[in-house]
């Protein structure tokens, strides 16, 4: 029994011990996490680009605790600052927070851009921002559309006129004949010349004239005759 009870307040002072190194541990730990994701350098990044034709200067704070910064831009020459471009204060986010500083940048200009954040950030953004080599295009101001003057309409040259010593016969053209009126008909179809009788009509025309040469002569032959006879009886009854 004494020995149970000397051994006792040895592993409590042991076990009091452990325990305080644990918690001292877990305090350093948390700790140096509490810093690290509170805020850091590495998480601000910036650039140089165009905006509607005009040089900013953008910077990126991926902060996720969102611990407000001063971000402070500087342009270089030959090593040192030049001028003050601008300050402003940014709260980051794990999207990351973008803020921009309106400024006509030259072609391979250096800028300087220094953060600081209450006791966790107070450097600048290394390595120093360099411009692009091509500087932005301003946009060119379009004169107002003009309505193009109307022109006087050209009066078209009139037709000569026919010339005072040329008959008026030819600058006239003849009228054309009625259609059909040039075509021979048919010799069968022909309508015979009025007063013919109707053996020209039946294709006998060609004795025509003899017929009526011996008609004739028969008429005279007859008359004769007759006149003859009349004088006889007219000598005998006397």
């Amino acid at each position: 029994m004494s020995v149970s009870r000397r051994t006792s307040p040895r592993l409590a002072r042991r076990s009091v011990r452990v325990l305080g190194v644990v918690a001292a541990s877990a305090a350093l730990a948390f700790g140096a996490a509490g810093n690290a994701l509170a805020c850091d350098i590495n998480e601000f990044s910036a650039e140089a680009k165009c905006d509607g034709g005009k040089g900013v200067i953008a910077v990126t704070d991926v902060d996720p605790a969102g611990i407000p910064a001063t971000v402070t831009v500087y342009l270089q020459n030959n090593g040192a600052d030049a001028k003050k471009v601008g300050e402003q204060v940014v709260k980051g986010s794990r999207k990351g927070t973008t803020i921009t500083f309106a400024e006509e940048w030259q072609p391979n200009a250096e800028y300087r851009i220094h953060v600081k954040a209450a006791s966790y950030v107070d450097e600048d953004i290394k390595p120093n921002l360099v411009t692009p080599a091509t500087a932005c295009k301003k946009e060119e101001e379009k004169p107002p559309a003009t309505t193009p003057a109307t022109k006087p309409a050209t009066p078209s040259p009139s037709a000569p006129s026919a010339s005072p010593s040329e008959p008026a016969e030819e600058s006239q053209a003849p009228a054309p004949s009625p259609s059909g009126s040039g075509s021979p008909a048919p010799a069968g179809n022909a309508p015979a010349p009025a007063g013919e009788s109707n053996l020209a009509e039946t294709g006998a025309d060609s004795n025509t004239g003899l017929i009526a040469g011996i008609a004739a002569a028969l008429v005279v032959v007859g008359g004769g005759a007759v006149f003859f006879g009349m004088r006889r009886r007219a000598k005998s009854d006397s």
